[in-house]
């Protein structure tokens, strides 16, 4: 199974590789962004060390069951070769209404297919009010194309 774009990125291919990362997320399919991954992917999420694309199926299943109205933007920050770092920032509310924003940033290594086969991220929650949230679009669904990335949002 190939994922393109493939390995070696470009600023443009680690972009798009980015921004499809960006939409499967936003599509909160567990199933779907699982398959962006090898079968043996290793993750480290936060304190959670795990893998496998059933672990990551069961990852996410936990993490947008309590994880509610989930928006998100990733931003490209470096690449080379096999190798891509972003940093995101996602929205939402838990289970007593409280919104909160989550900063993080993540490193991904590729293999020749595309498929992702490692993944690091860290992640900082700030709790914040309704009024001062940033991402407002329909949910599930893709960052609309006029909704800008984090380059011009202040933290």
């Amino acid at each position: 199974m190939s994922r393109p774009p493939l390995p070696p990125f470009t600023r443009e291919t680690a972009a798009q590789k980015a921004r499809m990362a960006e939409d499967a997320w936003n599509s909160r399919d567990p199933v779907k962004v699982s398959l962006a991954y090898t079968p043996d992917s290793r993750w480290r999420n936060r304190g959670e060390f795990f893998q496998g694309r059933d672990a990551i199926v069961d990852f996410l299943t936990r993490k947008w069951a309590k994880e509610h109205d989930y928006r998100l933007v990733k931003d490209l920050w470096a690449f080379d070769r096999h190798f891509i770092a972003v940093r995101f920032q996602y929205e939402w509310h838990d289970d007593a209404g409280q919104w909160h924003r989550s900063y993080g940033n993540e490193q991904w290594e590729f293999d020749d297919a595309g498929l992702m086969r490692r993944r690091e991220a860290s992640i900082n929650d700030v709790a914040i009010k309704e009024t001062e949230r940033r991402f407002h679009w329909p949910a599930p669904g893709p960052r609309p194309a006029d909704v800008p990335g984090l380059a011009a949002e202040p933290y």
